[in-house]
């Protein structure tokens, strides 16, 4: 290591380790954190441990915990605190929700939540879902193997056996467990295991529909998409009790602040209230944890019918009823976290400091805590006075938008496979693109407007509306990256409707083929591409890195924390032509060509599983794991 200044100088002028961090985001949830003062609000994080620890032991079988805090008091820093310490427990899972893009449907996106958590990959590359499938099959076959022992055999096992093998193993987990009701559940999470099988099966778990072929493969059934609600509790109910059979799950909400309400009127957090108390009654055991603002505690859950038997639930720990509150920061809390961000920040870097403050001076940091900070404030003030000089602190908050920006991208880097599945995500991030771009003209059209299609919940499938040429050109924007052929056929229908939409071009996002089995959806985009001028735009990771880092930056800096204006991020879009010179953008409002794009991912199996039928169901050898 070395302790030159000019090498700490130039450190502090290229690199900001506060800027951008700002804000905690759902991926530094799950993935690498921030650092944490873990003395800091301690009593909120020390509550949600001993619910775990009196639920292990026994004493309580469900317990709702309730943390509320204004805004930027450092809820989501308690909440990745949890999980960081629950990850190095093996008797507890983490489930996670914080988005909430269709309140009409929240059983259903919470269903999605609870196997997006499950199939996070653990430091040993195996994910839950692994975990709970070898747990069933060693109690229903006396055994105890490992996830990585079963993922290693099964491609054997698969051509031995064919699909012979997940029937079998189906059976005998289900003659140990005869309350599920659901054994396609059972069924789905045994082909987790199979590494060729286990995207399509958590597909599948997470509430959506395969496609014909792979459906008929794996034995699953296509979900009812009429009654997807509903369904989804059911599925939820049935995970969850599975779960519990092996290790605790603790299930948290934050980001419930929202002014959203569903059709009933009902907003997020009264939701969320809603089907908490319906899993505090049904889970066999578990820690359920909610994180709001006060005001959301007292003016929305406490306006709730039945309110008493909700906050019974909710707060089931507090004796007097009422949630726990993080405190603002004092002095000795200000200091301990700047430094604990500084020592992680010359660490990475290999260098040794003046003093472990360095830029700061503690008398400052301790003046400043003297006005009872949040955590926000102070990694906000961090962020903007992080430079050696007065001059230099000027440019640094000047240049804010674009470390964010820099920051965002590189999450975006690291998620963009899963990003790439998030039709909510990428549909946005095309929007504000478009919104930036209004007034200016390019490939040939000038846009007037974006504008959001009209139409009942059952017939919202068409994103936006790009509005150019006065008026002239209307193109419906959908982007569909589901795998079903019904739900692609049904947006498809939609999209080819122009007089009920007031469409004159129909735009269609998709980085993936559609089966040529999926009649419906291939006889519409047959009429979109061949008859109605439409177009089918290959959505690819490069294009839609950019807009979806900086879509990133608008939601979250500008819209929720005022961070930053909305002027400032329009302005660093058009200077730096993020919309106006990408592909995918001028793809979509260029002359359709009639044809489908080349080089689509198949959605297909990439094996067909061989089908052998000689072998009896009784000779399956699970001990192929051990050899």
């Amino acid at each position: 290591m070395t302790s030159a200044t000019s090498l700490i100088e130039e450190l502090i002028t290229n690199k900001n380790p506060f800027a951008g961090h700002i804000v905690v985001r759902p991926q530094q949830i799950w993935g690498k954190s921030f650092p944490d003062v873990p003395s800091v609000n301690v009593h909120a994080s020390n509550a949600v441990f001993d619910a775990v620890a009196k639920v292990r032991q026994g004493q309580r079988e469900t317990v709702g915990i309730t943390i509320t805090a204004e805004k930027g008091l450092g809820k989501s820093h308690i909440i990745s605190r949890i999980r960081k310490q629950l990850r190095a427990e093996e008797d507890t899972l983490f489930v996670y929700m914080s988005k909430y893009d269709n309140l009409n449907q929240l059983k259903y996106q919470f269903l999605q939540s609870v196997a997006a958590s499950l199939r996070v990959i653990d430091n040993q590359n195996i994910m839950q879902w692994q975990k709970i499938a070898t747990a069933l099959i060693n109690e229903s076959q006396n055994k105890n193997h490992t996830p990585q022992q079963y993922i290693q055999s099964f491609p054997a096992w698969l051509s031995q056996y064919s699909h012979k093998i997940v029937d079998t193993l189906t059976q005998y987990v289900l003659q140990k467990k005869p309350e599920i009701t659901n054994p396609y559940i059972i069924r789905a999470i045994i082909w987790t295991l199979s590494p060729v099988h286990n995207s399509y099966a958590n597909y599948w778990l997470s509430g959506l529909e395969l496609t014909q072929t792979q459906a008929e493969e794996m034995g699953l059934p296509s979900p009812k998409t009429e009654d997807r609600e509903a369904e989804a509790l059911t599925n939820i109910r049935q995970v969850l009790d599975i779960i519990s059979d092996y290790c605790i799950p603790v299930i948290c909400f934050d980001e419930l602040d929202t002014t959203e309400v569903n059709e009933m009127g009902f907003s997020t957090a009264q939701l969320v209230a809603g089907m908490t108390k319906d899993l505090y009654n049904n889970l066999k055991r578990g820690v359920l944890l909610l994180a709001m603002y006060p005001n959301t505690w007292n003016e929305q859950i406490r306006a709730l019918p039945q309110v008493e038997a909700v906050i019974d639930r909710l707060v089931s720990e507090q004796s007097n009823r009422q949630p726990i509150t993080l405190n603002y920061l004092n002095s000795d809390d200000v200091v301990a976290i700047v430094k604990q961000w500084l020592q992680d920040f010359y660490q990475d870097n290999q260098v040794v400091p003046p003093h472990l403050l360095y830029p700061f001076q503690e008398n400052k940091l301790r003046e400043f805590g003297k006005s009872k900070p949040t955590v926000r404030s102070v990694l906000k003030w961090c962020a903007d006075n992080f430079a050696i000089s007065e001059e230099k602190t000027v440019s640094v908050i000047s240049n804010r938008v674009d470390i964010y920006f820099q920051n965002e991208l590189k999450s975006i880097e690291a998620n963009v496979d899963s990003l790439m599945e998030d039709e909510v995500v990428i549909s946005n991030a095309l929007y504000l693109a478009f919104i930036s771009l209004v007034g200016k003209t390019l490939e040939g059209v000038t846009i007037d407007n974006v504008e959001e299609v009209k139409a009942s919940a059952a017939e919202q499938y068409i994103d936006f509306k790009v509005v150019c040429n006065q008026g002239n050109i209307k193109i419906g924007v959908d982007v569909i990256q589901q795998s079903g052929s019904k739900y692609i056929g049904a947006a498809l229908k939609r999209l080819i409707d122009y007089k009920k939409f007031d469409l004159t071009r129909g735009c269609i996002i998709r980085s993936k083929t559609i089966s040529p089995t999926a009649k419906i959806a291939r006889e519409c985009l047959q009429k979109l591409l061949k008859e109605q001028g439409g177009e089918w735009v290959m959505l690819q990771r490069e294009d839609i890195k950019s807009l979806l880092a900086i879509s990133s930056v608008y939601y979250v800096y500008a819209c929720e924390n005022y961070e930053l204006t909305k002027e400032e991020i329009f302005d660093y879009i058009d200077k730096n032509k993020l919309a106006f010179n990408n592909p995918l953008i001028r793809e979509i409002l260029s002359d359709p060509s009639g044809q489908e794009p080349n080089n689509l991912t198949n959605d297909e199996l990439p094996i067909r599983i061989p089908q052998t039928n000689h072998y009896l169901l009784d000779k399956i050898d699970l001990e192929l794991v051990a050899k």
